[in-house]
């Protein structure tokens, strides 16, 4: 009957072969790429705000730059990797486990492709989310919260597409504890849900329970986590929508063709197939946090942003084929080749992981700042540059960056400049202090 073959193709779901070897060659290449860049000191400050952060999870979870984490994102994911990080205390478990985040991406969209086409189909479909540029720049990029948030949104939506109430619940917790504009997005996906399914169980009632679920937290952080934690009256992230008459102003036109080539690396690869199906409606408040934005970060490919959003479009690119299959299997089958090819082109013509500036092989100013490294003592309150910081982070809690600015004091005992990375930004920005200093 059709429902036994419903259930013997559900079971033989995501049981290929091909696609985790797929997801281990992805992980593995990614967490090489980015052992590359660590290694050649080409990782930024937030790599080091992180491994500090997830470091100190147990105690202030906090950072020598934000201070307080709860500040600025509500992220208690970031207690699970710092139980990793007492295993593994680098860096370099950050890496890695965004490395396996990515891969991990694919097999959800596999798996609700093959609920509805076939094996073919959904190997192309998980093939097209490993070459999805924009999902490889979040990756290869800093650690960040939004690197966790593709895949964990792409498996919520492969139980709640199946109806398994269990595994729904475990991946509705586990995306809002990544960061706070996921439980504003849920809130939004769980009442849309919650009117489409009304009725159906268990769909219907979980999408509610989400909705509800992931308000409450967004009320929590928002209007009380937050403003405890903060140290002054503005939430740093606002930043980002606090709009001014010259903002405005370079809007139109610069600002619009940014916005407009974002829409076009992000959706040609996928042939502007997830706007074929409703499900993309899901996907809107997300892709508006990253273009509302003022500042063009969010919306520049190889920014860890696309995080945010790759998940529910991924979703809706799943949802656009099943129509496309049911009628023609073939027209699906190009379609999915077509989108291979353009992100493979996509690659060559605007790489994200911009491997110039960010893979060299290893110099030895690199390995004279190891051996540096090594040598000093451990805690040693010391301000230094972005290379010595991502390194000293996820061990040295009392490690931090020389200021930004002239008028900014240096709170730390020592300062560690090696002039062998004339670009450094953060060695850029404090040189006029530092000399100030030195002459003093």
């Amino acid at each position: 009957s059709a429902a036994a073959r419903n259930v013997a193709q559900r079971q033989a779901s995501l049981r290929d072969a091909w696609l985790w070897v797929g997801v281990f060659a992805y992980a593995a290449i990614f967490f090489a790429l980015g052992a590359v860049r660590y290694a050649g000191h080409r990782n930024f400050v937030d790599l080091g705000i992180f491994a500090q952060t997830a470091a100190s999870a147990f105690g202030c979870f906090c950072n020598s730059i934000e201070g307080s984490h709860w500040e600025f994102h509500f992220s208690p994911i970031l207690y699970l990797i710092g139980a990793i990080m007492r295993v593994w205390p680098s860096a370099l478990t950050l890496i890695a486990l965004q490395a396996v985040a990515g891969a991990l991406t694919a097999p959800a969209i596999y798996g609700i492709v093959e609920r509805h086409t076939d094996r073919r189909a959904a190997r192309l479909a998980a093939l097209v989310v490993f070459l999805y540029p924009p999902l490889a720049g979040t990756i290869f990029n800093d650690f960040h919260e939004d690197g966790l948030a593709a895949a964990a949104v792409a498996w919520l939506l492969w139980a709640f597409d199946g109806g398994y109430p269990i595994t729904i619940v475990l991946f509705a917790l586990l995306t809002l504890s990544i960061k706070e504009d996921q439980a504003i997005f849920l809130t939004v996906a769980g009442v849309l849900g919650f009117l489409r399914y009304r009725g159906t169980w268990p769909r219907g009632p979980l999408a509610l329970a989400i909705a509800l679920v992931s308000a409450s937290i967004a009320y929590k952080f928002f209007f009380q986590i937050q403003p405890h934690a903060a140290s002054n009256l503005h939430w740093a992230p606002t930043r980002f929508y606090a709009w001014t008459p010259a903002d405005w102003k370079a809007l139109v036109p610069s600002g619009v063709l940014q916005r407009i080539g974002f829409l076009l690396l992000a959706f040609v690869p996928l042939l502007f197939l997830p706007f074929r199906s409703r499900a993309i409606v899901i996907a809107i408040l997300p892709l508006a946090e990253v273009l509302f934005s003022r500042m063009s970060t969010t919306f520049t490919m190889g920014s860890h942003y696309a995080g945010a959003w790759a998940g529910y479009m991924f979703y809706a690119f799943a949802c656009a084929l099943r129509p496309i299959y049911a009628r023609d299997p073939r027209r699906a089958y190009r379609l999915l080749y077509w989108c291979i090819a353009l992100c493979v082109l996509e690659f060559a013509a605007a790489n994200p992981l911009h491997p110039r500036y960010f893979l060299h092989a290893r110099t030895q100013a690199d390995a004279r700042l190891d051996a540096f490294l090594a040598s000093l003592p451990r805690n040693i309150s010391v301000a230094t540059q972005e290379e010595a910081y991502t390194y000293l982070a996820a061990t040295d809690p009392s490690a931090t960056l020389l200021p930004e600015t002239p008028d900014q004091p240096v709170t730390a005992c020592y300062m560690l400049i090696d002039e062998s990375f004339a670009d450094s930004p953060r060695l850029v920005e404090s040189r006029l202090l530092v000399q100030q200093l030195i002459r003093s």
